[in-house]
């Protein structure tokens, strides 16, 4: 995975709210931002595929982070405690567009994708290609972005996660 991108510093004050949604007849799980201030980059989606058919889909909006999707879940491994990582500080961040590409709406990556959760599955980690060693960046109130020394995207954190829906 070589997905770059740019870190601006951001202050707590303009950090957006996550809402999670679930849609229980798919098991998909949505994380939605609503990204502040006035930007460019590319518009469209990140599809990140991991080798065992997992999906995560990232929507970006003039290169800010505005949804990330669950579509098609890694195994999961659940521990009993996950702790989250000491967080390196809040941050803005921004997939530039690649003047090679203007225009392109769609951007597909494939590489592995790990998920752990906790027991009750309220905090999620989803490791991003290969381990290395990465800094935690609050995006979101309960949304981090992990990127590596090259500002390469890592892994996600999903926190306090609204329990899955009980059938009906």
């Amino acid at each position: 995975m070589s997905l770059e991108v740019r870190i601006e510093e951001l202050p707590e004050r303009e950090l957006p709210p996550v809402e999670y949604r679930w849609d229980a007849d798919t098991d998909i799980l949505v994380a939605m931002m609503r990204p502040s201030g006035v930007s460019e980059g590319l518009s469209g989606s990140l599809d990140i595929e991991g080798s065992d058919g997992a999906w995560l889909t990232m929507e970006l909006v003039d290169g800010r982070l505005a949804a990330i999707e669950v579509a098609v879940w890694p195994d999961v491994k659940s521990v009993t405690t996950l702790p989250v990582p000491e967080v390196a500080g809040n941050a803005r961040v921004r997939v530039p567009a690649r003047a090679s590409q203007p225009g392109l709406a769609a951007v597909e990556v494939d590489t592995a994708i790990r998920a752990v959760a906790d027991a009750p599955e309220r905090t999620i980690h989803f490791r991003i290609g290969p381990t290395r060693s990465s800094r935690a960046l609050r995006v979101a109130r309960d949304l981090l972005l992990e990127v590596d020394a090259h500002s390469r995207i890592a892994g996600l954190w999903f926190l306090n996660v609204p329990p899955f829906p009980a059938p009906q």
